[in-house]
């Protein structure tokens, strides 16, 4: 019988609590609490995250089951429904972003060695997003049709380790391109998106900050080819052309691009507002997904 640590309480040895003490008091996040502190939220959820709990009711009689644990696992208060649920909605959602960038910022170093299935030493970064669909009644912030809700996760993934360096909730009507705005391309990095992410002035950004673009062209799109380079075609690259005064140096063809897709949203009793889609939990890994052929132009 094992009597030692729960596994739970080893893994959460490795977050710098510090840290994460320092995002709460950087937007004043324990203030007037009593019972649950950011930190036993924080626990809760990814408790939630790892056990892969399905609601908050879910997640509040599996931890009631190990009443006996929760003080080895970290807790230091009560973990109830009710109380979780105004959690999730009162507390200031800036304080699990600021710390999940503490977390990335950890992992970054420790996958930038994996091998990718190609030779390149530089940044590989793939740009996506995925339409969560929300129940109308549960989620009317989130109109999307006329009889559905929704919300979009706009992603950005480091394809070593598959690392999300960027996520960032919209609505569902807001369009993919609108979010190169957000984004500060890494000198000497290649950014892999689809054609929904055509637009010349944004991506000209890319080319000002010395970093590539691999993308998707439009049937619509009308180029003229300035130059045609020579390429070797066995190494998988169909062409390299400068067009219409922009030269798109496409030195690597991607037959492989992963992406989040969360499988569904955590159920959450009775209406609910905005800033729990912020700090509630999507089930579901970044999962691969294979594009092929992608036409670089």
């Amino acid at each position: 019988m094992n009597a030692g640590r729960t596994v739970f309480s080893q893994l959460i040895e490795f977050l710098p609590h510090q840290e994460f003490q320092k995002c709460v008091a950087r937007y004043a996040g324990n203030r007037y609490l009593k019972n649950l502190s950011c930190w036993d939220q924080y626990l809760a959820m990814a408790f939630a995250q790892l056990t892969y709990r399905e609601s908050l009711r879910d997640i509040e009689a599996c931890l009631r089951s190990v009443g006996a644990k929760l003080y080895h696992m970290g807790f230091r208060g009560k973990v109830a429904r009710s109380t979780l649920a105004d959690a999730n909605e009162s507390r200031d959602w800036r304080i699990y972003a600021d710390f999940a960038q503490v977390l990335i910022a950890i992992a970054r170093p420790l996958y930038a060695r994996d091998p990718i299935g190609i030779d390149l030493d530089q940044s590989l970064y793939a740009l996506d997003s995925t339409t969560i669909d929300l129940c109308l009644s549960l989620f009317p912030w989130a109109k999307f049709r006329k009889h559905k809700a929704a919300v979009k996760m706009h992603t950005l993934l480091d394809l070593h380790g598959n690392i999300p360096t960027f996520i960032r909730i919209t609505d569902g009507q807001v369009h993919d391109v609108n979010l190169l705005n957000e984004i500060m391309p890494e000198p000497g990095a290649f950014y892999v998106m689809d054609r929904g992410y055509i637009d010349f002035q944004r991506l000209f950004v890319f080319t000002l900050s010395a970093a590539f673009f691999v993308v998707r062209t439009k049937s619509n799109v009308l180029l003229q080819r300035r130059y045609s380079h020579a390429v070797d075609k066995s190494t998988g690259i169909r062409s390299d052309q400068t067009v219409y005064k922009c030269r798109w140096q496409v030195e690597l063809f991607f037959e492989n691009s992963t992406w989040c897709t969360p499988s569904y949203v955590m159920e959450f009793p009775g209406p609910v507002a905005w800033n729990r889609a912020l700090v509630g939990w999507w089930h579901g890994p970044v999962r691969p997904c294979i594009a092929r052929h992608l036409l670089c132009t």
